[in-house]
């Protein structure tokens, strides 16, 4: 990888998100169900800690299930935590990893502001830490690697706004506030609708990335809204499942093109959204790419080991690292692209279609 790299001694804290990409590997055991299964990468070779996230998103068992081979290829040896989106347990888990001598840890903090302590811990220990998919609030970190989560919010705001004509109710199911990926979404998308689409009444749903929070709070508002006519899922991988089965409850489930059908976007792009939209139950996901985190975070951490360092500018894999401006810390953005069913433009934002072979989620 000719990711501009500096040979220098790297810094404290590491922190990892991926991206798009060609063609994909088959999710390695098939299928990603809810439970979280990860692999001890390779038999022999740098130790690096591992915490996996949450175990109730499609999403987050399919970036668990790369994790190992991934790191295997990388030369990197796993040792595997969960701390099931609980900050305390992410830092005790942290404290158990460094205990065992990791030379590097992977993390995914769910609440971007509890994280600090955790950090701080490998900070004291000189263990550099690689966060996925999201970036610590107070920074030290050494890198972050996720996607651009502002252009989510837009371009789910853009394929509403221009599908719904401009006008109309569209619920949003906020992410949790306190995690710098469920404010990136929720701040963008509110900006887009109010510049962009002031015909739109956004109704907001906070869930704190809970599934059961969301359903609830679009039952109530289907009752006092009745003629809401979009939906925005801030993370397919939570909230999708729960979500059809109540609009298929309470009579709702209108196919994509047909009148009385509530228009459909979601986060994450996992093979259940795809699926969803080829049935026309949805109508299009942004697809952020769990085999990448996962490639990316094992070769941030092998990097990291290593004394290397990265410096702002495109990388080799169709993204570019930026300057977060917090504390120095550098962050990988990678492009996430938006998936119709036949692809194509939607007012002036590119589409790819379902079928297309470079989408994670289809690679099964």
């Amino acid at each position: 990888m000719n990711i501009r790299i500096i040979g220098v001694a790297v810094a404290v804290a590491l922190v990892v998100t991926v991206a798009a990409g060609c063609a994909r590997e088959p999710l390695p055991g098939g299928s990603a169900g809810p439970a979280v299964s990860v692999g001890g990468g390779a038999a022999s070779g740098v130790l690096v800690g591992a915490d996996q996230p949450r175990s109730d998103s499609d999403f987050w068992s399919a970036y668990a299930a790369y994790l190992g081979p991934k790191a295997a290829a990388e030369g990197v040896k796993l040792e595997n935590t969960s701390s099931d989106n609980d900050a305390n347990r992410l830092k005790s888990n942290v404290d158990t990893l460094l205990s065992k001598n990791v030379k590097a840890i992977i993390i995914a903090p769910q609440d971007t502001a509890a994280v600090k302590p955790a950090l701080a811990a490998a900070s004291a220990r000189t263990v550099p830490v690689i966060t996925v998919d999201t970036r610590p609030d107070s920074g030290g970190a050494y890198m972050v690697v996720r996607a651009d989560n502002r252009a989510y919010g837009i371009k789910s705001c853009t394929y509403l706004g221009e599908t719904l004509h401009g006008t109309g109710k569209v619920v949003e199911f906020q992410g949790d506030l306190a995690s710098i990926n469920g404010r990136d979404r929720s701040e963008a998308f509110a900006g887009c609708m109010r510049s962009k689409y002031p015909g739109i009444k956004v109704i907001e749903i906070p869930t704190d990335w809970q599934g059961d929070k969301a359903v609830s709070g679009l039952q109530d508002k289907l009752l006092t809204d009745p003629d809401i006519n979009g939906i925005y899922m801030q993370a397919g991988g939570i909230f999708l499942q729960p979500t059809l089965a109540l609009l298929r409850r309470t009579g709702k489930p209108v196919k994509a093109g047909q009148p009385g059908h509530i228009t459909t976007v979601s986060n994450d792009g996992i093979k259940a959204e795809l699926d969803a939209i080829d049935s026309g139950e949805i109508d299009a996901t942004v697809s952020q790419p769990a085999d990448l985190y996962a490639q990316y975070a094992a070769y941030y951490a092998k990097a990291a080991t290593e004394g290397r360092k990265f410096t702002p500018g495109p990388t080799d894999h169709g993204s570019v690292i930026v300057d977060t401006g917090v504390a120095g810390q550098l962050e990988d953005q990678l492009p996430a692209p938006v998936v119709t069913h036949s692809g194509g433009k939607v007012g002036d934002m590119d589409t790819v279609p379902t079928s297309d072979p470079g989408l994670w989620g289809r690679a099964h």
